[in-house]
């Protein structure tokens, strides 16, 4: 599992603009920015809509004073999924939402979740981290079921 300290690993993430599917790769992502990535385990799953986006939606403004450059959410979906999930969540431009349908990031990072047992298959694990140029400098992983200390107001603690 990746840690404080480590690089960001390299992986391609996805999003639906309005002239298709593009993708984005880690390195661009995180290069010469502060970055808040939050992942969660599925787009319009009952926690994740009710509170963790809509908590980084709410502490929008608070992170970017503390010199966050972007809010990113990633989950094990599609990016056609994940889009039309930042529209059900009105995210705007506030929290780039993106896909890691393969979960080949998610594995990258050492943070895979097995929901295999109530159908949802493989996942990731519900963490938030700060990344500072593509070196994690605060991860917070939560235990399973859990929602503490991934929570925007967590992340804002940890700035």
């Amino acid at each position: 599992m990746i840690k404080q300290g480590d690089r960001i690993p390299s992986a391609t993430l996805r999003y639906k603009a309005p002239d298709g599917v593009k993708s984005i790769s880690t390195d661009e992502l995180f290069k010469d920015k502060k970055v808040v990535l939050f992942a969660l385990p599925g787009a319009f799953t009952p926690t994740c809509s009710a509170k963790h986006v809509p908590g980084y939606l709410a502490n929008h403004d608070a992170l970017k004073a503390k010199g966050v450059d972007q809010i990113v959410c990633v989950s094990v979906n599609d990016a056609f999924v994940m889009d039309a999930w930042a529209k059900d969540q009105k995210t705007g431009d506030k929290v780039m939402m993106l896909a890691d349908g393969n979960g080949d990031f998610t594995n990258a990072m050492g943070l895979p979740l097995d929901a295999s047992g109530a159908g949802l298959g493989k996942r990731s694990q519900r963490y938030a981290m700060v990344v500072d140029n593509g070196v994690v400098k605060a991860l917070n992983v939560e235990k399973p079921g859990a929602f503490e200390v991934s929570s925007a107001e967590a992340i804002l603690k940890a700035l």
